[in-house]
């Protein structure tokens, strides 16, 4: 195996074509995943997909040998991965996943922030996210059908359907949060984003997920009022820092109809920007004094904790959007942080009940073209599907194509299934330039335990119990998934949830349409199971409907 030193790295971007440089289009598919999250990612360099700490690879050594190991793969072997590092290659069979990984795993009370900085500095681990070490990130796009799904409910329940005049207070563009003002606008929501890094707003700009920027709230405030008054949608992104922005819109008495937040507040070292502090100050104080750069960073969230709060009383709907922020808040005086409610359980759950979650699809060719054959598939054969169908239109409509073509949809039980072994009848048929790969995002019904995000307020009180996405993860291997992955959290996410990952390959071969047909109906079977477990009618009703196989105690 050859092992080359970072050194000077040319930019990676993921192979396009037909061409193989593994021993098969199992092995080539993982290896473009790979590449396509770095491709994708926030800094390259430092290996970070998103997230300030979410990496592809443990180092450049372990991305190197990953790399090499998946070239030299044979179809009965599987790589093994922990943390980012490649472990070794083992015998299994053709049917086995060609990659199994665990990444930032840690037993119990050792599970802390402080462990896992330890650990990190002494290169025995890397937190995963969710899709960055699993490498099934698809850039913002990813994260965009979910957070449109999120207003798109708020409209529903809250403002008869139409978010036209309404005003989407928020903050963070990074790799996850960038994708907010395109969902907002999509919407048709005056969405108005606040970012402290204006390399990010630029990179939002840039991709076309973003319209306009400015140093000015004055300047932002006007537009927004603009956009509202005419009804028409507008994104505009403000350099500045949520923990400053967010009060002063509540001396001035400006309410938003919606409020919600995306930075990297789930770490308080390598994440959240304090109030007051330059990203060069930041950068020197994680080596200087850590401890107080994380105070610091404690203390401007409860600020902006507090502000959200005031915003609901005063009327606005206000939700955590997933990144832990409530927590910090509450860890440093916010009493009442939890008055604000997670987006899974406040808008998204009767979804997760029926298995129906973010599943997504990647072009391997790298011909958008065969991402259009496949929306024009689902547009005739999933007429039915008002949630899928909608959004294939705008998203061909909006948006744009970043690294690998790549499309997400939210579809359950037997829908999954269905598409796959569509696309891979296309493949084989030639309808398609080259293989597809499908993956979805850890968070899914079967997949994640978070008693913060995914699984707050189960109905039978299993928030905590991590034995599901474990479950998951065995049963896809037992499924002949491709690649199956275990994260857990890292940086200020350490103890607080578990999840799963899965990839499988549709290269057209009759044994992709056993791998996929297994894989998915299990992957998707299993959430609902896991929420009839907890008690959830719908569930009960998609069991009925689909005919799940449920053991009843």
């Amino acid at each position: 195996m050859i092992i080359r030193r970072a050194g000077s790295v040319d930019r990676i971007t993921a192979a396009r074509g037909t061409q193989l440089r593994c021993k098969g289009w199992r092995q080539e598919a993982l290896l473009r995943m790979l590449e396509n999250v770095l491709e994708n990612g926030e800094n390259q360099q430092e290996l970070t997909v998103y997230a300030a700490l979410a990496k592809a690879a443990r180092n450049w050594d372990a991305y190197h040998a990953i790399v090499d190991t998946l070239k030299s793969l044979e179809e009965d072997e599987t790589l093994v991965i922990q943390s980012g590092k490649p472990i070794g290659v083992m015998r299994t069979h053709r049917f086995a996943p060609m990659v199994i990984m665990a990444n930032c795993n840690i037993v119990g009370k050792w599970a802390t922030s402080e462990n896992f900085y330890k650990y990190q500095e002494l290169g025995l681990i890397v937190w995963g996210g969710l899709t960055a070490a699993a490498w099934q990130y698809i850039g913002s796009q990813g994260v965009i059908q979910g957070t449109y799904e999120i207003f798109q409910s708020i409209a529903r329940m809250h403002f008869g359907g139409d978010l036209a005049g309404r005003f989407i207070l928020t903050a963070g563009l990074g790799g996850m949060g960038g994708a907010q003002p395109l969902a907002g606008t999509m919407a048709n929501a005056a969405i108005l984003c606040v970012e402290v890094s204006e390399e990010r707003i630029d990179k939002r700009i840039k991709v076309g997920y973003l319209q306009r920027k400015t140093a000015d709230l004055d300047e932002a405030l006007a537009w927004i009022r603009e956009a509202v008054a005419s009804r028409k949608s507008l994104s505009v992104g403000l350099l500045g820092n949520a923990a400053d922005v967010y009060p002063e819109l509540l001396r001035r008495g400006i309410v938003p109809d919606i409020v919600t937040d995306q930075t990297s507040a789930h770490d308080l070292v390598y994440g959240y920007v304090p109030s007051g502090y330059s990203l060069e100050r930041v950068a020197e104080m994680r080596k200087k004094d850590p401890d107080k750069l994380k105070a610091d960073a404690g203390a401007s969230i409860a600020r902006e904790v507090e502000a959200m709060l005031e915003f609901q009383r005063r009327g606005a709907i206000v939700f955590d959007n997933g990144n832990n922020i409530r927590t910090h808040a509450a860890q440093y005086g916010v009493k009442d942080a939890f008055d604000i409610v997670v987006f899974t359980e406040g808008f998204l759950r009767p979804l997760f009940a029926r298995a129906i979650g973010p599943f997504r699809w990647v072009a391997l060719s790298g011909d958008p073209e065969d991402i259009r054959t496949i929306d024009a598939y689902i547009l005739e054969h999933f007429r039915d599907n008002d949630i899928a169908t909608n959004w294939i239109r705008l998203a061909s409509q909006y948006v744009p194509v970043e690294g690998l073509p790549a499309r997400i949809g939210w579809f359950g039980h037997g829908d999954r299934t269905k598409l796959a072994l569509a696309v891979n009848a296309m493949v084989r048929e030639g309808k398609l330039k080259g293989p597809v790969a499908f993956s979805r995002d850890h968070l899914d019904a079967a997949s994640m335990a978070h008693p913060n995000i995914m699984t707050e307020n189960m109905k039978d009180g299993s928030d905590a119990i991590s034995d599901w996405p474990l479950l998951n993860a065995m049963l896809n291997c037992s499924s002949m998934a491709d690649l199956v992955a275990i994260h857990s959290g890292g940086g200020g996410y350490t103890g607080y949830m578990t999840s799963a990952g899965v990839t499988i390959v549709a290269d057209g071969s009759r044994d992709s349409d056993i791998r996929l047909e297994t894989t998915l109906n299990n992957d998707t079977g299993l959430g609902v199971l896991r929420y009839a477990d907890a008690g959830y009618e719908e569930s009960f009703d998609e069991i009925a409907k689909k005919g799940i196989r449920r053991v009843n105690v």
